[in-house]
């Protein structure tokens, strides 16, 4: 895939000297999901507005598809899709005429199917007539998305789109994200919903502080810095972890009933073969034994306090 997002040592200081983009390099490959995560005030929202034009940078050069966000601003500007955080709507117009608006602004012909096409995807075609002020908070975050995509856009960014969504409004929006990225468009979102970007997103990008720490493909990171835990159940509680099971470094269950191990998934040896017959050694007889692998949310987690140190 090639490269359509460039950012290149991109800083961002405000007047009052907080530098919220501290270097930022990334690259984002044409018709990918990456899914760009952060805890709040991490620089998520500053990197996406500097990307769309809404914010200067303060040094460094962004470019999509090879054109430079500065020197090129309506040409960017048109391959581009937002959705923002914050629900900001016509509220006495319906929802027709606010896709149309947007497509209009973009000086883009006249094209109702493709529009209708865009309400449908999103289910809200039905609802194409009603005024933007009777629909619901998921409604209108869709009237966002659909807003977003009229100009037919080839870069789209979802600024915390599901935020305040309920659970199928949700999953709906995620099915329509994954629609998208088949019919070629590139998707970058942010979420505090990490499970969401562990289910739908190509590569992950871990933003702390203004600061870029990761950027990687998901899956070969769930591999490199995944591990597993294996929760041993006991016949009989325990008062203690036996001294000779100190090695292990196990964590036993507040009622005594259950050890728990972790383990790296790419070490050699896990030590599990070991901790069994330890495990018996010292008395300890087994009722059940489960794994668990760790989610993505354990991984950012320990990237973001890691990288707080």
């Amino acid at each position: 895939m090639s490269v359509i997002v460039s950012v290149q040592d991109v800083r961002k200081i405000y007047a009052g000297g907080f530098e919220a983009l501290k270097g930022i390099h990334l690259e984002i490959q044409e018709g990918e999901i990456i899914a760009l995560l952060g805890p709040n005030g991490a620089g998520k929202t500053t990197l996406i507005s500097t990307i769309c034009g809404i914010s200067s940078v303060t040094s460094g050069k962004i470019t999509v598809d090879g054109m430079d966000i500065g020197t090129d601003y309506r040409k960017v500007r048109e391959m581009i899709g937002l959705v923002p955080q914050e629900i900001s709507l016509e509220p006495f117009e319906t929802v027709i005429n606010s896709v149309r608006f947007s497509r209009g602004l973009f000086g883009k012909k006249k094209n109702e199917a493709y529009l209708d096409e865009v309400l449908k995807t999103l289910s809200l075609f039905d609802k194409k007539n009603s005024k933007v002020m009777t629909l619901s908070g998921g409604m209108k975050r869709r009237v966002l998305i659909a807003k977003a995509l009229a100009h037919e856009p080839r870069v789209l960014f979802l600024d915390e789109p599901t935020a305040g969504v309920d659970v199928e409004l949700r999953r709906d929006m995620w099915n329509t994200v994954t629609k998208l990225k088949r019919e070629g468009v590139t998707i970058i979102l942010t979420t505090h919903y990490i499970e969401e970007a562990e289910a739908i997103a190509d590569r992950i990008a871990v933003i702390n502080s203004g600061e870029i720490l990761l950027v990687e493909d998901k899956d070969a990171l769930m591999a490199r810095m995944g591990k597993k835990k294996i929760r041993i159940e006991l016949v009989t509680p325990a008062e203690a972890v036996p001294s000779q099971l100190a090695d292990y470094s196990l964590v036993l269950s507040a009622d005594g009933s259950a050890l728990t191990y972790t383990y790296d998934t790419n070490s050699e040896r896990t030590g599990i073969t070991g901790l069994l017959n330890d495990l018996q050694a010292a008395g300890l007889q087994m009722r059940d034994v489960q794994t668990q692998q760790s989610s993505l949310e354990d991984i950012f987690v320990g990237l973001v306090q890691e990288g707080a140190k």
